[in-house]
């Protein structure tokens, strides 16, 4: 029984309890964790309140503490608590029965099933645009989204995960006018191209960051409109064929779109092979322009209009737009043009395609997409891209663009959307955009509510200027001094993900080198990708998600400290002790000592001096399951990280005060190895759901 399960039940009594003997419950039970075991495993403040809502009732004025000792009785009734104290004028700390706990728990999953009929949820996260390569304000925003779900589905949900492809939006469209306008290409070319860069290893998304970040400046550079864009062969100032370009990708069907559809591919396949280094994947990738083709906002914009959610606006600033008011934020002329969904030329906002987008996430759209099989995965998991048409091109699907012959699509597709809840994982500047949508999906759908859009936002990733050096940016002296260097990708000044990961993997394999120097080549890289990609998670994670993250090379590599390097190494150090162990000492003989042994023993060991240290890190371990509860609850992933970290660093001072395998007693020695194993378990566990791997040696 995990301690949620045991949470979940002594709230439960508190409840029945209250209401059966002074005819009022709370609203919420709160749950405390004692500062230190010698206090209690679990307290609860709910006396308090109590005595207020009797008052309330009844006018009477109850003793909190007379309240609690009602409570305690009934408490004190579990066969898993050992004994309950009340302490000052109410509260209630309930001490566990330690050795039926700890008999109970050991070998135990630190995950218990939860059942396979819980609702399916829907996480949409990493969203780049397909018009370059992945920066690393992108891996932020992939790594929360990718733990996030991990976190959602070790509580038992049925999560799906979703990157939603912006091949519609301007920043694809620049790419294409570099590549028609300023390279003078084609399709073919620009397929010729392709082969070229990878027979000579080099990225398409590298060519694209370069080519975007060249047609950024062209805009600027280029003469006002009256004067012409000769430079490109014709009368049309540069910035005007953006226009175009955005019509026709937007038009579909057309040998421009067709193009936009190959470039936009490309780079999703290539961003798809930078998560996947980081071990984060997909199940589909919903595209803007199935939004689009296949009616989805129109029939959203119809049931807007029939319920009166949106206006036409006759006269002013936004004369003749289509605009989703709201009184609470009347007159935020900040805000304005985020409410307008229909521009006055006829154009939907980005605002407006998400509503219907979160309409169909939500399954009450009456609309679907058609569905190509983009990729399979080395392990057999799949990920599905929506097509505009059921017999779509053949190059939107990733395996034809690497000259697979299609039969993957023959593949059995699973159900997408109709999510119960859904989790956008969007930066804060999009806060007020999400808002909209929220408020917008909810007036279609009161019955849903508001609850069931949830917007993950989080700030941006910066670098310290000694990362910012070593990434081979030119710093001036004024640059140097600052506490950190911001990113702009439409200047082409950014990290690319696969940079980062690379220069990562290359100081770790420094370190592995330095450590195992007699390990195969292959095993060193394997060593070195573990931790650069811990290291590199676990810093993304253990900031919450509003602190601007500032990354530091030296910071996230350190073997000492809050990093997942730290983390890592605690878990290989618990693992050595259980390769030491013989085979009359492992830990399956340890758990039938342990169940064979007098309780009284137990207890001696466990409720004595040492025993407190000992309890302390069973009971910790035993928190993982309520560790990624209130994870979930908060839609905060770093409370996991905290509490991987507070694990690792007490399973550290666990293995130096007490000799595991010398331990010359007996029962003494079965509860340490049983201990250590539960504190393995959890610890490995948790980082598995932060997206961590443990290396076999570090």
């Amino acid at each position: 029984m995990t301690i949620s399960d045991i949470q979940s039940q002594l709230r439960e009594a508190v409840r029945e309890t209250a209401l059966a003997h002074f005819g009022v419950a709370p609203d919420l039970i709160a749950v405390e964790t004692p500062p230190k075991t010698e206090l209690g495993d679990v307290a609860f403040p709910v006396a308090f309140e109590l005595a207020k809502k009797v008052k309330e009732a009844t006018g009477e004025k109850q003793n909190p503490r007379a309240i609690a000792e009602v409570l305690r009785a009934r408490l004190e009734e579990f066969e898993f608590v050992g004994h309950v104290e009340i302490a000052g004028p109410g509260y209630l700390n309930v001490f566990f029965d330690r050795t039926k706990f700890l008999v109970e728990n050991a070998g135990a999953n630190p995950f218990p099933s939860r059942g396979a009929n819980l609702a399916k949820v829907c996480v949409e996260h990493t969203s780049v645009n397909p018009n370059k390569a992945a920066h690393i304000g992108h891996v932020r925003n992939s790594v929360l989204g990718d733990t996030f779900q991990r976190i959602l589905t070790a509580t038992g949900k049925q999560v799906e995960v979703q990157n939603y492809i912006d091949n519609t939006g301007v920043q694809v469209a620049d790419v294409v006018v570099g590549f028609m306008f300023m390279l003078n290409m084609n399709l073919d070319d620009i397929k010729a191209l392709d082969k070229e860069l990878s027979a000579a290893g080099k990225s398409f998304d590298y060519y694209c960051w370069d080519l975007y970040a060249q047609v950024g400046q062209a805009y600027k550079a280029e003469p006002p409109a009256s004067a012409g864009g000769q430079e490109y062969g014709d009368d049309k100032p540069l910035i005007e064929r953006r226009a175009e370009v955005l019509h026709l990708i937007e038009e579909g069907n057309n040998p421009t779109a067709e193009l936009a559809d190959y470039v936009a591919t490309r780079n999703v396949q290539c961003i798809t092979d930078t998560m996947e280094r980081l071990s984060i994947r997909y199940d589909l990738l919903p595209r803007e322009s199935e939004i689009l083709h296949l009616h989805f906002w129109d029939k959203a914009f119809e049931e807007m209009k029939r319920l009166g959610v949106i206006h036409y606006v006759e006269e002013g600033a936004h004369a003749g737009c289509w605009v989703m008011p709201w009184e609470s934020h009347e007159g935020n002329d900040d805000n304005e043009a985020d409410k307008i969904l229909v521009r006055s030329n006829g154009t939907v906002t980005y605002t407006g395609k998400d509503i219907a987008y979160q309409m169909w996430k939500l399954g009450i759209l009456g609309l679907d997409f058609n569905y190509r099989l983009f990729h399979t995965y080395a392990d057999g998991k799949e990920v599905w891209m929506t097509m505009g048409s059921s017999d779509a091109p053949a190059s939107s699907s990733r395996d034809a663009l690497a000259g697979g012959t299609g039969d993957a699509d023959k593949s059995v597709r699973p159900p997408f959307g109709g999510g119960e809840t859904i989790y956008n994982v969007i930066d804060t500047r999009q806060s007020y955009p999400q808002e909209v949508v929220k408020k917008g999906v909810a007036a279609i759908s009161p019955e849903r509510g508001e609850k069931a859009s949830v917007h993950l936002a989080y700030e941006m990733v910066a670098l310290s200027p000694s990362a910012a050096e070593e990434l081979g940016f030119e710093l001036s002296e004024d640059d140097k001094k600052r506490t950190f260097i911001e990113m702009s990708g439409r200047k082409g000044l950014g990290v690319k993900a696969d940079d980062l990961i690379d220069r990562l993997e290359a100081k770790a394999l420094a370190e592995v080198e330095s450590r195992h120097a007699d390990e195969t080549d292959d095993e060193k890289r394997h060593i070195a990708h573990q931790l650069a990609v811990g290291a590199l998670r676990y810093f993304l994670l253990k900031f919450t998600k509003n602190t601007v993250i500032v990354f530091d090379f030296e910071e996230a590599l350190s073997f000492e400290g809050e990093t997942g390097c730290f983390c890592q190494y605690s878990a290989v150090r618990a693992n050595s002790i259980f390769r030491k162990l013989d085979e009359s000492n492992n830990v399956e003989a340890s758990e039938q000592k342990l169940r064979a042994a007098e309780p009284a023993e137990i207890d001696a060991i466990l409720n004595g001096e040492p025993g407190n240290d000992i309890w302390s890190m069973a009971i910790l371990a035993s928190r993982l399951d309520e560790a990624v509860h209130q994870a979930a609850a908060a839609n905060e992933p770093a409370i996991l990280a905290k509490y991987s970290f507070t694990l690792a660093k007490a399973f550290n001072l666990f293995y130096h005060n007490n000799k595991i395998i010398a331990e010359k007693d007996d029962t003494k020695r079965a509860i340490l190895v049983v201990v250590a194993d539960m504190a393995r378990r959890a610890l490995t566990e948790s980082l598995a759901t932060l997206g961590i791997e443990v290396p076999e040696k570090m």
